[in-house]
């Protein structure tokens, strides 16, 4: 048994020789090539971008995707050709190009409604060319999205295999499962408002109008290819001094903003009831 095992494997290396070097090791796969996103903080979190394969982002409303998305574009289009497949229409070209985008090297897609969507970034990724190709769903019905079959997600993730593109997908839930490369969650921690000061006190008090002067974030790795988040159950504390974190969070739009301590300013000193109202909840 053993003679005809042995001359059996042989007989398949020598005939698979030059196609296969050696069909019964397991070849251990290279890490994929990855490309950063332009935050300092989530790079040095996951590593980068992976080419190759299908990143998703998924968090609530006003989790700090676009401004993901915002900075990987601005990041990939000094250099390369890139892609994006907006599924709702909900692309503000002016505020992307103020954050660094360079806007003759996008391709956006307008589509309305998650068929076009797809149909579109099937088309992009089989015609190639692009090095990155976003697909933003975040704005689209959730229960919709929750419709889209895996095997469309296993389909996008075999289009991006063994090329240079970066597929990455934005949604409010996780949809691809494990047909991601990467995965990550996101939250909103804070925002800080800004409050312009009057000169000349009015006739009659309005509430005062605040400006978006800055957001903090948390992204959490859900699934990664490239680092493994050590398991630990739920009923056991976090382990001390961990060399692993799975979350990190970052800021945009502010340089002076402090996660601890948010300030405001103060403008009408006779009326602090209304003030005071309005600062506990500036939305």
């Amino acid at each position: 048994m053993r003679s005809s095992t042995a001359s059996l494997r042989l007989h398949i290396e020598s005939t698979l020789a030059g196609r296969i070097p050696s069909p019964f090791r397991l070849r251990e796969a290279a890490p994929p090539p990855v490309v950063p996103t332009g935050i300092a903080a989530l790079d040095e979190l996951v590593g980068g971008l992976p080419r190759g394969g299908l990143t998703e982002i998924y968090g609530p409303p006003c989790a700090g995707k676009t401004s993901i998305l915002h900075s990987a574009l601005a990041s990939r289009t000094r250099s390369e050709v890139c892609a994006l497949i907006d599924a709702q229409d909900a692309f503000d070209p002016h505020s992307s190009e103020a954050s660094g985008v360079y806007l003759p090297r996008l391709l956006w897609a307008r589509c309305h409604g998650l068929e076009q969507a797809f149909r579109c970034v099937d088309l992009v990724l089989h015609g190639g060319g692009f090095g990155l190709v976003a697909l933003d769903i975040a704005d689209a019905p959730v229960r919709l999205v929750r419709q889209v079959p895996l095997n469309v997600w296993f389909r996008l993730r075999r289009a991006v295999e063994d090329t240079p593109t970066v597929l990455l997908v934005l949604s409010q839930e996780p949809n691809a499962k494990t047909c991601a490369s990467l995965v990550l969650r996101l939250g909103r921690e804070a925002a800080q408002w800004s409050v312009r000061t009057r000169k000349t006190e009015p006739t009659t008090f309005h509430t005062p109008a605040c400006l978006l002067d800055g957001s903090a974030y948390s992204a959490e790795i859900v699934r990664s290819v490239l680092r493994y988040k050590k398991p630990r159950f739920i009923d056991q504390p976090a382990l001390v001094g961990n060399s692993f974190e799975a979350t990190v969070r970052f800021q945009m739009n502010a340089d002076r903003y402090d996660l601890k301590e948010t300030t405001y300013t103060t403008f009408l000193p006779q009326q602090e009831e209304q003030q005071e109202e309005r600062m506990q909840d500036p939305a």
